[in-house]
């Protein structure tokens, strides 16, 4: 699949959009995502910048370009990029550019071509970004989010794991995380599944979260392994959740979110760096201490972005799953990797060097907390 250059990703809290294809062909991915036009949504009705704290600007920097997704698992972002919230505030005179993506190779499209410079972004398209540049184009700056993704199925349909068998799941994209994760679980199963056309032992159906709840509706498919706020939708319109991922990880720890940054972003203005950082880590501790502002202020920040706030059937479930860390939880960011390569979706990666945390840890003990570990893949 040929880039095109031309698109942008769409800027944040806006109703009106339209459909582009933003995703690169990456050679890591054998085909996987080269047969998907799967993409970010845009929209053209201008400049969407938060306006400015106030105070003096960040290394004299006008304009930081942050990319999410309008998704629960990217609470840190939700909660303090809109006005008035700490990454805001740590930020100053520098304002805030927001860009809300669907996909996570768009995300690092963008981020490669300098259409954004700090992104909120899943481990396994992190990994395919850093592998398919050979290590130049972004580091791993922190973590933001462990938790949060599910198996839901149709309870009519499916009551034990072995039902999974023979069954239509649906997966947000083909190699995104939860697709990585779910052939994963399909191969500990002992059951086969082409990784590319999804036919096997379990069907494999790749569907736009968005999408997801309609096609449940329909019977189309039976279940799926999607993150939050879709698993909750699901539930809300009579799925079952069958599992719950966090139980198949040590301690219940995976990583959901990171934070990634530019390369050269990160060497040219380390001081705007460490001030979303810096904002981060205190929009974490504020949702931990307030679980429930910060739970209202995500849903407002989604019904900015969608200009329809979740219902509480299905943002209070959702929102217990999600956990807010900074640890970027590394070790199973390459335990991740590892499952992308045994399902024949990515070739063996180096990512030594993926993460440079100098700034997170010093923001951390700043902050009198514990500094945190790139489990060996840090920047030397």
């Amino acid at each position: 699949m040929s880039v095109d250059r031309t698109t942008h990703p769409r800027p944040a809290f806006s109703r009106r959009t339209r459909l582009f294809a933003a995703a690169a062909a990456l050679p890591l991915l054998i085909g996987a995502l080269g047969a998907c036009g799967y993409g970010s949504e845009k929209d053209d009705t201008g400049d969407k910048t938060v306006p400015a704290a106030g105070g003096k600007k960040i290394g004299g920097l006008d304009t930081v370009k942050v990319g999410y997704f309008a998704n629960l698992t990217h609470a840190t972002a939700l909660v303090g990029l809109r006005n008035g919230g700490e990454i805001q505030k740590e930020l100053g005179g520098t304002k805030i550019k927001p860009f809300v993506f669907n996909a996570g190779p768009s995300e690092i499209e963008a981020l490669n071509g300098g259409s954004i410079d700090i992104g909120w972004i899943g481990p396994s398209p992190s990994i395919n970004g850093y592998v398919k540049s050979h290590g130049d184009n972004l580091k791993i700056v922190s973590g933001s989010a462990s938790g949060g993704v599910k198996l839901v199925v149709n309870p009519k349909k499916i009551k034990t794991l072995d039902d999974v068998k023979g069954k239509k799941i649906a997966t947000p994209q083909l190699g995104n995380t939860q697709d990585v994760a779910f052939l994963n679980w399909i191969a500990e199963k002992g059951w086969k599944v082409d990784a590319q056309s999804g036919k096997g032992d379990v069907s494999v159906v790749r569907t736009d979260n968005k999408v997801t709840p309609d096609a449940y509706k329909s019977g189309s498919i039976d279940g799926a392994w999607v993150p939050e706020p879709t698993a909750s939708k699901l539930v809300a319109e009579g799925g079952k959740v069958l599992l719950d991922e966090s139980t198949l990880w040590p301690d219940k720890k995976f990583v959901i979110t990171n934070v990634i940054v530019r390369q050269d972003f990160l060497k040219k203005h380390p001081d705007v760096v460490e001030a979303v950082l810096r904002g981060s880590v205190k929009t974490n501790a504020y949702i931990k201490a307030n679980p429930d502002k910060a739970k209202a202020d995500a849903n407002a920040a989604l019904k900015a972005e969608s200009g329809k706030a979740l219902p509480a059937e299905v943002i209070d479930p959702a929102w217990k799953s999600i956990q807010v860390t900074d640890d970027p939880l590394a070790s199973t960011l390459n335990t991740e990797a590892d499952h992308a390569v045994k399902a024949g979706l990515l070739e063996k990666p180096d990512l030594k060097g993926i993460y440079d945390l100098t700034l997170l840890n010093k923001v951390l003990k700043a902050e009198g907390r514990p500094t945190v570990s790139a489990a060996g893949l840090g920047t030397q």
